[in-house]
C-alpha cells in the first residue's frame, strides 16, 4: 500500500443495534461526527470522503433461528455495508466505519476482504465475539460475527437465514485478539482448539502492551506485509474510561494501553480498515459519562491515523532567518 492512498480516508456511519437488545448504539455515528471527528481528520492533512450513514431497512418477518435473533435484519443490514466498504476500498482509501453494534464486523470484514483477500485482523474488545450459533448463551449476533468469517468454523455454522452472501475470508491464523476478559465457554473451546492467537488481559498484564503489539503485530505482518483491519470495540477499553456502551466489562485495557495499541498500527503503515464500534450513547449514566466516552473512541480513531500523543501534527515549521 503506498503512502498516498494511507492518506485518503472513506467514513461510513453505520447507525444499526440490532445484533443486540440495547438501543442507542445506533446513535454512536451522529455522536461522533458531532464532536468534529471529520474535521480532526482534514486537520491531520487527510483527503477525507464522508460517505454520510447508511440507511438499514426494517425487515417486517423476522423470526427467531434457533436461538438467532434479527437474523434477516442482521444479514441484509451486514451485506448492505461490506457492498460500501469494498467501494471505499476499490477507490484506494482507507476505510473508517462507525457503528452500530458489533455485529456489523461481517460486513466490514467481508468488504475488505473483497478487495484484499490476504487482509488480517487486530480485533480489540472485551468479548471474543466467536459464539456460533450453536453455542451463543444470549442468541445476540453481536456477539457471534468472527464466527462467519472463519473457514476453519464453516462447518460448524448453520445455514442462517440473511447470511447466505457471505463467504468466510479469514483463516484461524489471520486474527489476534487484545483485551479478551469476558469469554463464554464455546469461545474458549473455539479459540483453544482453533490455535487463534489472543491476549487476555491478564496477559497483557503480564507481558506489557508494547511486547503486546510487538508480538502482535510480528505475528501478523512480519514475514509478509498486508493490509491490516482494526476491529475496534469501545468495551475493550475499560468502563471507567468508556462506560457508554452495552456491555462494559470491569478491568480493561486503560486509555494509554488503547492509545499505544492504535498508534502502533499507525506506525506499521498498513492500516487499511478500522470499525469503532458499540459506542452507545444512551447508556451513558451521565452526560459526563457520555462525552468522555465519545472523546475517547474519537482519540483512538485519530491515533490511527497519526495523531501523535505528543502533540506534533506534522504541520511544517521552519526556523526564521536569523538576520
Amino acid at each position: 500500500m503506498s503512502g498516498e492512498s494511507n492518506k485518503a480516508i472513506g467514513v461510513i456511519g453505520a447507525p444499526f443495534s440490532k445484533g443486540q437488545p440495547k438501543g442507542g448504539v445506533e446513535e454512536g455515528p451522529s455522536h461522533l461526527r458531532r464532536a468534529g471527528l471529520i474535521e480532526k481528520l482534514r486537520e491531520l492533512e487527510y483527503d477525507v470522503r464522508d460517505y454520510s450513514d447508511l440507511e438499514f431497512a426494517e425487515v417486517p418477518q423476522d423470526p427467531v433461528f434457533q436461538n438467532v435473533k434479527n437474523p434477516r435484519t442482521v444479514g441484509q443490514a451486514t451485506e448492505k455495508l461490506a457492498n460500501e466498504v469494498a467501494e471505499v476500498k476499490k477507490s484506494g482509501r482507507t476505510c473508517l466505519v462507525l457503528g452500530g453494534d458489533h455485529s456489523l464486523a461481517v460486513g466490514t470484514i467481508a468488504g475488505h476482504a473483497r478487495v484484499h483477500p490476504d487482509l488480517c485482523v487486530v480485533w480489540v474488545d472485551a468479548h471474543a465475539d466467536i459464539n456460533t450459533p450453536l453455542t451463543s448463551p444470549s442468541g445476540n449476533l453481536h456477539g457471534q460475527p468472527v464466527s462467519f468469517l472463519i473457514k476453519e468454523l464453516k462447518n460448524k455454522m448453520p445455514d442462517i437465514p440473511g447470511f447466505s452472501w457471505v463467504k468466510p475470508c479469514l483463516s484461524a491464523k489471520d486474527i489476534v485478539y487484545i483485551g479478551l476478559r469476558d469469554i463464554d465457554p464455546g469461545e474458549h473451546w473455539i479459540l483453544k482448539t482453533l490455535g487463534i492467537k489472543f491476549y487476555s488481559m491478564s496477559e497483557v498484564d503480564n507481558l506489557q502492551i508494547n511486547k503486546v503489539m510487538e508480538e502482535t503485530i510480528n505475528y501478523l505482518v512480519g514475514k509478509k506485509k498486508r493490509p491490516i483491519h482494526l476491529s475496534f470495540d469501545i468495551d475493550g477499553l475499560d468502563p471507567s474510561i468508556a462506560p457508554a456502551t452495552g456491555t462494559p466489562v470491569p478491568g480493561g485495557l486503560t486509555y494509554r494501553e488503547g492509545m499505544y495499541i492504535t498508534e502502533q498500527l499507525y506506525k506499521t503503515g498498513l492500516l487499511s480498515a478500522v470499525d469503532m464500534m458499540e459506542v452507545n450513547p444512551s447508556r451513558g449514566a451521565s452526560e459526563k459519562d457520555v462525552q468522555q466516552t465519545v472523546n475517547t473512541a474519537l482519540n483512538m480513531v485519530l491515533s490511527c491515523f497519526g495523531n501523535a500523543r505528543e502533540g506534533f501534527h506534522g504541520s511544517k515549521f521552519s526556523f526564521p532567518d536569523p538576520k
